[in-house]
């Protein structure tokens, strides 16, 4: 088995765990190659002698290189490295040195049991669709796809219109800090912090959440997945802030973004008797309730 490993230099109080998975590696011979910046971090500032590891830059390098990548931080860490694999098909795991992590769900003190998981297969591999970004004004560089969602909203005070269509018909005009489109994934992200609901990361389905409208009967609406959505910004600013998840552009003049679900899916690694709810629970503090 060939691992890819992608991470930002991880927090006091992770090393110790960070320092033993690199043992475990190294332990049950698997070939490892780690992002450059992350295997300068290590080697510089954590001391560790990483003489077997290759590195690697680009998503160029890792074709045929790989047959699974760890992220190794929070869920921000994980949208960077669903960026580097992009639509090669290598599943991604994410090992959590962050604060909450729905994408990075395997905990430090976990490393131990999923990495022995996952050498002996004992995972399941999901699919995560994507949502694809167009400009139509104007031209998006580099990775144009986000696994959570995407984002336009105010640069300045101003509020904004975000007129809005489903297939080209007209669904509304959101008088709001922005409008967010999310996939099932981005469910308990940026959408979920403006009231929007938790969906299965099976479902085949958006969710079109306005930011702070100005109208309090508007609320968040879910649209099946194979509608194209098309969005124009009318402001009396010229300038605008879009997203695609942790990735932020500002962009200029007339704004006419075109959204629709990719044409590839990004595979996340659960390991064995793990599930979606299990998380939700574990995460959201649900079972802090005495009555469970």
């Amino acid at each position: 088995m060939k691992i890819a490993i992608y991470g930002r230099p991880v927090s006091r109080g992770f090393e110790k765990n960070i320092t033993m998975l690199f043992l475990l590696l190294e332990k049950h011979g698997v070939e490892f190659f780690i992002h450059q910046p992350f295997h300068e971090f290590l080697v510089k500032k954590q001391k560790l002698s990483l003489k077997n590891a290759g590195v690697f830059n680009t998503h160029d390098d890792i074709i045929g290189n790989a047959d699974i990548m760890f992220s190794i931080g929070g869920d921000g860490t994980f949208l960077e490295a669903v960026s580097i694999v992009q639509d090669y098909g290598i599943p991604i795991v994410g090992i959590n040195t962050g604060r909450l992590g729905f994408l990075a769900d395997i905990s430090t003190e976990h490393i131990e049991a999923s990495l022995s998981a996952i050498l002996n297969r004992q995972y399941k591999v999901e699919q995560r669709s994507l949502v694809e970004l167009e400009l139509i004004n104007s031209e998006l560089e580099g990775f144009s796809c986000a696994l959570n969602e995407v984002s336009i909203q105010k640069r300045y005070s101003t509020m904004i219109t975000l007129h809005t269509y489903l297939n080209e018909k007209y669904l509304n005009s959101y008088w709001a800090d922005g409008l967010i489109v999310s996939t099932p994934t981005g469910s308990t992200a940026y959408s979920m912090s403006v009231g929007g609901p938790i969906m299965s990361p099976d479902s085949n389905n958006f969710i079109i959440s306005p930011m702070a409208s100005h109208n309090l009967t508007i609320r968040p609406v879910i649209v099946p997945d194979n509608n194209v959505i098309r969005i124009e910004v009318e402001s009396r600013d010229d300038s605008f802030l879009l997203t695609l998840d942790s990735r932020t552009e500002i962009i200029e003049g007339n704004v006419q973004l075109r959204i629709k679900r990719a044409d590839f899916t990004i595979k996340t690694l659960r390991i064995k008797d793990a599930t979606f709810y299990n998380t939700l629970r574990n995460k959201l503090m649900w079972g802090v309730d005495k009555r469970n």
